[in-house]
C-alpha cells in the first residue's frame, strides 16, 4: 500500500499538482527529479515560495511559505500563506515533520527525533498564528482537523522529494498536533513521537490535575509553594498597586480578561503550575519563605515564574488562537485549589475569559477529543508518547489499548515539560531510540550527531498552556 501511494505521489509531481485554489498546473522542467538544486525543486512545488535562505554548515536551510485553502473543504473560500521551514540534509535520509502547534521557528534545529534518525526537518507553523493566518479571518476554521489537513497537503506536496520515511513529532501541543494528525490521516507518516501532549478527554472532568499538585514532589515543597500563592492573595491590595504602576508605565490593558483583578488573580493562581512546568524539586530552595518576605519579594518571585505581563491583553494576544481551540475543542484545566478557599474572587478561570469578545465562539464540542482518544487507544500504530512525570501536563496522557500496535507511552522520572527520550530510564531510552531509528529505516551506525543544532532548548513561555 505505501509503495503504491509512493509511486501516486510521483505521479502527481510528473502531470502537475492541484493548487489550493484548485487549478492544476503543469509540471516544468524544474520538476524534474533529475533537477540538481535542492531548492529549485523545492520551489517547483505550485504554491511554494522563498522567504529566505539561510546558511548552515552541512545543511541547507529555507524560510518558506506554502498557499493553503482557508477551508480545505471548500476551496472557494480563498487562500492564505502558511510559513515552514525545511533543514534539508539529504534525500536519501528520512524526514521529520514537526510542528510546535504555535508559530514556527526561522533559525536551524533538530528536533529530539531528527537527531535520532539524523534526518531532514519540516517544521510548520499553525494556522491563524501570525504570519500564517487569513485576513479576514474566519476562526470558525480553526480547528484540527483543517489543522491536520494542512500538514497533509504540505506532506503530500513534498514528499516526492523526501521519498524515505517521514516521522511526525512536536512538543505539548506540538505532540497533540502530531496525534491529531495521525488521527486524520494515519496513512502520511510512518510513526509519530510525541512529547507532553495534553489529553483532555472529558473538559469538566480535572480530578487528575488536583491528584498531581497534591503528591508531585515532596510534602515541604508544595507547601512552600502553597503559602506564597495564599500570601500573594492576602496582599492582594498593596501588590496591585505595584502591577497597576507596572502596567501603567508599559501601558498594558486588561480589556479580554476584564479587570487588573481578574489578571491579578490568574496570574497568582498559574504560580504552582508554572513552577512544576518548567522547573523541580531542586529549584524549591529557592522560593522565598511567604511569612517573612517583603511585598517586593512576593511580587517578584510570583513574577520570575508566573509573569506578570502574560493576562495584559498584549500578553494574551500571540496566544489567542490556541485559547480559542482550547474553548471550542482542546479543553482546559480547571483546579479545585482548596488551599486557597476564601481568598479567591474567580477561581481557575476558563479558556473562553482569554478569548476577546469580538470573536465568536461557538459551543463546545466535547466529541472531538473523545474521538481522539479512543482512536489512539484502540488504533495506535507505531506511536510513541513521551512525559515528564513531574509535569502537570502529564497529568491527563495519552494512552494505549490492547487494540494499539507497537506503540508506548513512558514517563521520565523527576522531568518536567522539557522531558525527552534522554530522560528516560535506560530501558526504555534504548527501546524508543531503537523503535525511532527502526521506524525509520535506519541502522544506529548511520546516525550523526550535531552538537551545533541538537541543543535542547526548554521554551519558558511562564504561562499555563501547553
Amino acid at each position: 500500500m505505501r509503495k503504491a501511494l509512493r509511486w501516486l505521489l510521483s505521479l502527481v509531481v510528473l502531470i502537475g499538482t492541484v493548487s489550493a485554489a484548485g487549478t492544476a498546473t503543469a509540471a516544468s522542467p524544474a520538476d524534474s527529479r533529475t533537477t540538481t538544486d535542492i531548492k529549485d525543486r523545492i520551489l517547483a512545488i505550485p504554491g511554494m515560495s522563498l522567504i529566505e535562505e539561510k546558511p548552515y554548515p552541512g545543511y541547507r536551510f529555507f524560510v518558506l511559505e506554502y498557499t493553503q485553502p482557508v477551508d480545505h473543504r471548500d476551496r472557494s473560500r480563498g487562500t492564505f500563506r502558511q510559513r515552514l521551514t525545511l533543514l534539508h540534509k539529504d534525500t536519501g535520509r528520512p524526514t521529520v515533520f514537526h510542528t510546535s502547534g504555535y508559530e514556527v521557528s526561522t533559525r536551524p534545529w533538530r528536533s529530539e527525533p531528527t537527531s535520532i534518525v539524523d534526518g531532514n526537518q519540516v517544521s510548520l507553523e499553525y494556522r491563524f498564528f501570525t504570519p500564517s493566518r487569513p485576513a479576514p479571518a474566519d476562526w470558525s476554521k480553526l480547528d484540527i482537523w483543517q489543522a491536520a489537513s494542512d500538514q497533509h497537503r504540505v506532506f503530500t506536496a513534498l514528499k516526492p522529494l523526501y521519498d524515505r520515511r517521514w516521522l511526525a513529532t512536536g512538543t505539548s501541543k506540538g505532540g497533540m498536533t502530531a496525534t491529531y494528525y495521525e488521527r486524520f490521516y494515519p496513512r502520511d507518516m510512518d510513526a509519530v513521537v510525541a512529547y507532553v501532549a495534553p489529553n483532555d478527554v472529558v473538559e469538566k472532568e480535572d480530578s487528575a490535575y488536583d491528584r498531581f499538585f497534591d503528591t508531585v514532589g515532596t510534602a515541604e515543597c508544595r507547601a512552600r509553594l502553597a503559602a506564597l500563592q495564599r500570601e500573594a492573595l492576602v496582599r492582594r491590595a498593596p501588590l496591585q498597586k505595584k502591577y497597576r504602576a507596572w502596567a501603567d508605565a508599559e501601558g498594558a490593558t486588561f480589556r479580554t480578561v476584564g479587570s487588573l483583578d481578574r489578571a491579578y488573580e490568574a496570574v497568582v493562581l498559574d504560580f504552582a503550575w508554572a513552577f512544576w512546568q518548567y522547573h523541580g524539586e531542586s529549584d524549591c530552595a529557592g522560593i522565598p519563605d511567604a511569612a517573612t518576605a517583603t511585598d517586593q519579594v512576593v511580587y517578584d518571585t510570583i513574577d520570575t515564574y508566573s509573569g506578570w505581563a502574560y493576562y495584559t491583553d498584549q500578553g494574551l494576544e500571540p496566544a489567542v488562537p490556541y485559547y480559542y481551540q482550547a474553548a471550542t475543542e482542546l479543553g482546559s484545566p480547571g483546579l479545585r485549589m482548596d488551599h486557597l478557599k476564601g481568598l479567591t474572587r474567580y477561581g481557575y478561570q476558563p479558556a473562553r475569559n482569554f478569548v476577546p469578545r469580538e470573536i465568536p465562539l461557538p459551543r463546545f464540542k466535547p466529541w472531538v477529543m473523545r474521538d481522539v482518544d479512543t482512536w489512539v487507544r484502540t488504533r495506535a500504530q507505531r506511536m510513541l508518547f513521551v512525559y515528564g512525570a513531574n509535569d502537570p501536563w502529564g497529568a491527563e496522557r495519552f494512552r494505549v489499548d490492547k487494540g494499539a500496535r507497537d506503540s508506548y507511552v513512558f514517563a521520565a522520572p523527576g522531568a518536567n515539560h522539557g522531558a525527552g527520550v534522554a530522560d528516560l530510564v535506560e530501558a526504555q531510552r534504548a527501546k524508543a531510540t531503537a523503535r525511532i531509528q527502526a521506524w525509520a529505516g535506519i541502522a544506529p551506525e548511520a546516525v550523526r550527531t550535531d552538537p551545533r543544532l541538537d541543543r535542547r532548548v526548554l521554551d519558558r513561555q511562564r504561562t499555563l498552556r501547553p
